[in-house]
């Protein structure tokens, strides 16, 4: 079996088109490209969603964490292209079904994004993600996007 492939920030932001403060993913671990990976995500108070979600009590917003797990998604698909850094692609999210918001993300947590592709058809892909923080879920949802060419 082969090593998992690690991605650091600058190889997402080729994957990617987000930059600061919507980029959400700081360092990706993919199991098997195109199909499973893990994203991460170090949250500090210094976040800009924190500051207003809520001034005394800061919560990541949940469509944030919906967000991240796409983010995630996204990077998955690209790493099965070993010339994605080439390519001008993006991705379009769809449709978000079976939203489940389980528990606050705070400052100090590392959100860890799972998500692993069920079902693809051309440029379409639906995945499910599992967001965690020490080993607990604190939110899941499947995600529908198209990959398209910029």
């Amino acid at each position: 079996m082969a090593e998992n492939k690690i991605y650091n920030i600058d190889e997402i932001m080729k994957m990617l088109p987000h930059r600061y403060p919507f980029l959400l993913v700081d360092r990706l671990e993919v199991e098997e490209p195109g199909i499973k990976g893990i994203g991460l995500k170090n949250l500090t108070m210094n976040e800009l969603f924190f500051q207003g979600h809520f001034p005394n009590n800061p919560i990541m917003p949940g469509v944030l964490q919906v967000e991240a797990m796409a983010q995630t998604a996204g990077c998955v698909v690209m790493s099965a292209d070993e010339n994605y850094a080439t390519k001008r692609r993006g991705v379009l999210f769809m449709a978000v079904d079976n939203v489940k918001f389980r528990k606050p993300v705070r400052p100090g947590d590392q959100l860890k994004m799972h998500v692993e592709k069920i079902k693809e058809r051309r440029n379409i892909f639906v995945f499910h993600g599992t967001s965690m923080v020490d080993g607990q879920v604190v939110s899941e949802a499947d995600l529908t996007a198209m990959i398209v060419d910029e």
